[in-house]
């Protein structure tokens, strides 16, 4: 999913980025937007949509460990910070080669 957000110019913040509250995917740049995105992704839908298992404790986990990253960024890199002027939740759909993604998801 990084690849594909620098294909459309964004900037990789971080990867897997762990914190004691969560896992954070996916955190790009662009613009003044930090967009954390959720990637969840299935060889088919047999079992159901990628999307599905977003639930809303999912979701409560991703924006804690934002609220983590963001502060772990704010001691270390307060240029960067100072930088982000929105954050959005993006969630990625991938299924094969297949790659949906909602912006402002959740």
């Amino acid at each position: 999913m990084a690849t594909w957000y620098e294909s459309l110019g964004w900037s990789v913040v971080a990867r897997n980025y762990r914190s004691t509250r969560g896992e954070l995917d996916v955190v790009v740049f662009k613009d003044g937007v930090l967009a954390v995105c959720e990637v969840k992704s299935r060889a088919t839908t047999a079992m159901g949509h990628p999307f599905e298992s977003i639930t809303g404790v999912k979701q409560l986990r991703v924006r804690r460990a934002t609220t983590d990253f963001l502060d772990h960024l704010r001691r270390t890199d307060a240029r960067a910070f100072g930088a982000i002027r929105q954050v959005r939740f993006d969630a990625a759909s991938v299924i094969g080669d297949d790659i949906e993604v909602l912006c402002d998801a959740f």
